[in-house]
């Protein structure tokens, strides 16, 4: 039975780009940025979670432009991975790389538990290992990372936000105020007043870096304050 070839598509043109070879493996890739705000006094900082990052595949392609691994039919490699290559490439209307998809065997290509119909080639290392006699290139490997793409709209079906239905603690981050944490927990940042009069705080301004401080649900905002002017 003939393999199914791993497909490259380019969504913005509709070119499919089968590779020569499918890989033996693929890495994949998942992390997520963690702030630490240091406390003194204590042997470790609090990690804070800032945001998710983008997953991301990478496999290495192989090309031989060879006949039966001989170098007399000589076909330079670089008129395949060009293809490849041309993905990092900026589209002059869109000003940014196009965006791709990866299928096989009639199917997107997974990236994690989540198959995605969109990714963009966020980088090709190229490594030529076999020349003719008068140097031209006709075999290579391509270290090829894509990254997933996901607009707006698909992450927030994927992951609804919901108010906060529960009390939370937060440690008060160098540089951040009470407004800064209501937009963070209620997407408001007028919302200050609900988390001060949580924690009795006489001036909202002056809470030192590292403060401990209780977030009440975000349902009583809506009857308790009628100001939505942010502090500071």
């Amino acid at each position: 039975m003939k393999p199914e070839k791993l497909i490259i598509k380019n969504l913005e043109t509709g070119e499919k780009l089968p590779v020569l070879f499918n890989p033996e493996r693929y890495t994949l890739n998942k992390g997520v940025q963690i702030q630490e705000i240091p406390i003194p006094g204590l042997d470790s900082p609090v990690l804070q979670f800032v945001r998710g990052q983008n997953e991301k595949i990478t496999m290495e392609l192989f090309f031989d432009t060879t006949e039966f691994g001989m170098v007399d039919n000589v076909k330079d490699v670089r008129t395949e991975t060009r293809k490849i290559y041309a993905l990092t490439k900026i589209n002059g209307e869109t000003h940014a790389p196009p965006r791709c998809s990866l299928i096989w065997k009639d199917r997107l290509f997974s990236f994690g538990g989540n198959a995605t119909s969109k990714c963009l080639v966020e980088s090709v290392n190229e490594e030529f290992t076999l020349f003719s006699p008068s140097g031209v290139p006709l075999r290579a490997k391509l270290n090829v990372t894509f990254r997933e793409y996901l607009t707006i709209e698909d992450q927030l079906k994927e992951t609804p936000r919901h108010s906060a239905d529960r009390r939370k603690v937060r440690v008060l981050a160098r540089g951040k105020t009470l407004s800064h944490l209501a937009a963070e927990e209620y997407d408001d940042p007028g919302e200050w007043r609900l988390i001060a009069e949580a924690n009795n705080l006489d001036n909202p301004r002056l809470v030192a870096p590292g403060t401990s401080l209780e977030v009440p649900p975000h349902e009583r905002t809506r009857t308790k304050f009628s100001s939505t002017a942010p502090l500071g």
